[in-house]
């Protein structure tokens, strides 16, 4: 517990108060930025910068040049006040004037000191690098001695600080609820999105910039004798482009063959953000011995409450039609969702025009379930019926049987 300060007791809404070390760390560590402010010549300045906790110290990050830190290189070092908030939600009252918010907030108040031992301002650094995402420090080139130079770190000791938490529904006057207007709640959050690469790219997406999720919906690199189905990233664009360069590749999909790198780029993009909003998980696939990007294919339609998945928006180059790549493509991907997941079913969709694609899923051992009709749109503005297929818990080992088998053929 910290202890209560003249500085640190607040006037209004005592109830909302703590002292409690526990919540005002979580805060601090939860928030990304906070305002500083201070006294320059007589002046009040506020400035937002970022910040990380180490124990019981906050650290702010700032430029040599700027005025606090030029004033915090005095022996007394700098009078400043932090404040974070994080804001939880909305409250829409019946009446204005009860209308509020839900939120968290810090306010600390002490003495700043510049941190010159080096050794010190790189271990800060490390952690103020590795809050943006756990383990970046070791995925990036650390500061030159002149970088360093010019990096500024306050320290303020974790003395005068206390929290306020507001949390919880409408508080309207009694005489106010018949009044007919809507009141509640919206709540809100800060939301990662999808991660962009930079130009010219092509590692993948670290781990720890992913979202935590459900095991169904992570794309995990699955490995064969033939071929390697790992995560679908944007520095895939050129190998898909140049890979499926063929009409015929994209006779029955739903849209048109890209016209160039940027209609696949939008193609890749869109498969991205289904698996960001956790409807599909999408791989690319590689010949194992080249490395090749030959195409993709995803799970989609990902129900774990009744565990059931499907296999699709499976594209691959034609050289690679009727090879060993696609049997064991779909040999791993349903490893995957039976063997991993523990899935009871797995379906497929097709066009129901598209006989080579039905004989395929046949090949599986998949069974023919019926037609969905005006399914889907095409790319030309008609409606599809789509042959539905599935194939359940109790045919996989069968399945995976003769799907291994059909490997071991020649030519495959």
């Amino acid at each position: 517990m910290y202890p209560a300060t003249p500085r640190t007791t607040p006037r209004r809404h005592s109830d909302r108060l703590t002292y409690d070390a526990d919540v005002v760390h979580a805060i601090l560590d939860e928030a990304y930025v906070c305002d500083l402010g201070f006294v320059v010549d007589g002046e009040p300045r506020l400035l937002p910068t970022m910040h990380v906790r180490v124990d019981d110290t906050l650290y702010l990050h700032g430029s040599t040049g700027s005025r606090p830190l030029l004033a915090a290189r005095q022996a007394t070092g700098l009078s400043v006040s932090v404040a974070v908030t994080l804001l939880d939600g909305l409250v829409l009252a019946r009446s204005q004037f009860n209308h509020s918010a839900n939120y968290r907030s810090v306010v600390a108040h002490g003495v700043a000191r510049l941190v010159d031992d080096e050794a010190d301002k790189r271990r800060v650094l490390d952690a103020l690098v590795d809050k943006i995402g756990a383990g970046r420090t070791a995925d990036s080139r650390p500061p030159t001695a002149r970088e360093l130079a010019q990096t500024a770190v306050l320290a303020l000791p974790l003395r005068e600080v206390s929290a306020k938490v507001r949390s919880g529904g409408v508080i309207d006057e009694p005489e106010d609820y018949a009044l007919p207007y809507w009141a509640g709640v919206v709540p809100l959050r800060l939301t990662p999105g999808a991660p962009q690469p930079d130009a010219g790219v092509t590692a993948p997406v670290p781990s720890y910039l992913r979202t935590a999720r459900s095991e169904w919906l992570e794309p995990v690199t699955l490995r064969g004798k033939h071929v390697t189905l790992e995560p679908l990233e944007k520095s895939h664009v050129d190998g898909l482009f140049a890979a499926t360069a063929d009409d015929e590749v994209w006779s029955w999909l739903t849209h048109y063959r890209p016209a160039d790198r940027d209609d696949m780029a939008a193609i890749v993009t869109a498969a991205l953000e289904a698996s960001h909003a956790g409807t599909r998980v999408p791989w690319v696939q590689r010949d194992a011995e080249t490395g090749q990007i030959i195409g993709t294919t995803s799970f989609y339609a990902i129900d774990p409450g009744n565990r059931s998945v499907a296999i699709g928006h499976t594209f691959i180059g034609r050289p690679w039609w009727r090879t060993g790549v696609n049997t064991e493509s779909k040999l791993l991907l349903l490893g995957r969702a039976f063997d991993d997941l523990g899935a009871e079913r797995v379906e497929w969709h097709t066009d129901i025009r598209n006989e080579r694609s039905q004989r395929a899923i046949e090949r599986l051992g998949a069974s023919r379930e019926g037609i969905l009709r005006r399914h889907r749109q095409r790319p030309d503005g008609s409606w599809r019926d789509t042959v539905l297929y599935s194939m359940t818990v109790d045919e996989w080992q069968a399945a995976r049987a003769r799907l291994t088998g059909r490997l071991t053929e020649p030519g495959r």
